[in-house]
């Protein structure tokens, strides 16, 4: 029998050590645990960091050399901790489709694909996404709980987005369309074209303004005003569409209050009790029938 694979099953048969491996790994209210996660954070910071600080063309070779080695020590160690969690991980199948375990296969994968086409190495800052990891280690709950909050206001959200993109999209192609009929006859035009007139009206709606292209005619920059004026305003409703979903759904998690004289529900924010009246000085409590 090949030497890896009886080495392979004896490792699968050693309940013991998946066991001990699990505790470690997956769970951090263990001191093994918890120094592990830590020891795990503390690399993945230190290998983002060396991504990014060995990209810089001012780097000397020898330095970049020794970043080039430090990458290869972290991706050993994080392609070892990811097959790791898949041998000792209860469900593998669900651990390597979960967010966590894809974007712990993610963040090994682009050095072995660098060989081949090199700049994808730098896919590698990927491991940022590793770092969520720090509100299972310390207990952070609480923040993961408004996360969750703020993505669910983002989902129900979508739809009423999408028809704003949707609204963006024909108003774009419409005013840079606009544009090309008032500035694309003027000799040396930057408005050569319909696509590039639409990039300007992106450009400017979004109150970017990057200069590159810019209007010579009165007609041309009254419209380029109305544009910027437009982009001032619209800008802002997707953030009122998700805050507005925020505030609803925080009302709605909060738990009921009741009048503390007849023990009614109460509604949000009410000042006097609808039922007898009473006004509420202090903030209701949940009345103990």
């Amino acid at each position: 029998m090949n030497p890896i694979r009886r080495l392979w099953q004896k490792a699968m048969g050693n309940d013991a050590l998946r066991e001990k491996l699990r505790i470690i790994i997956f769970q951090s209210d263990t001191p093994l645990g918890k120094a592990f996660d830590v020891a795990l954070l503390w690399c993945i910071v230190a290998s983002i960091l060396i991504v990014v600080l060995e990209s810089m063309q001012a780097m000397p070779p020898a330095v970049k050399q020794v970043f080039t080695i430090l990458e290869y020590v972290f991706t050993f160690f994080f392609t070892l901790e990811y097959l790791c969690r898949l041998y000792c991980s209860d469900k593998p199948r669900e651990y390597a489709l979960s967010f966590f375990g894809i974007v712990d296969l993610l963040s090994t994968l682009p050095l072995y694909i660098g060989w081949i086409f090199g700049p994808v190495r730098y896919l590698m800052i990927v491991r940022t996404f590793r770092l969520i990891r720090v509100f299972r280690v310390f207990k952070l709950f609480s923040f993961l709980q408004e996360g969750d909050l703020l993505m669910r206001s983002l989902i129900i959200s979508a739809p009423k987005i999408g028809v704003f993109f949707l609204f963006m999209v024909i108003m774009v192609i419409s005013t840079g369309t606009l544009m090309y009929i008032v500035e694309g006859n003027i000799p040396g035009t930057p408005f050569v074209d319909i696509p590039t007139s639409i990039y300007w009206a992106v450009v400017t709606m979004s109150t970017v303004g990057y200069g590159d292209i810019a209007p010579a005619t009165f007609l041309g920059r009254v419209l380029s005003a109305i544009v910027m004026l437009m982009g001032y305003t619209i800008m802002a409703v997707p953030t009122g569409i998700v805050s507005a979903q925020m505030v609803h759904d925080h009302k709605q998690q909060r738990k009921p209050e009741y009048c503390p004289e007849c023990g009614s529900p109460l509604p949000l924010d009410a000042h006097f009790c609808p039922f007898c009246g009473l006004k509420q000085t202090t903030k209701a409590t949940e009345h103990d029938k």
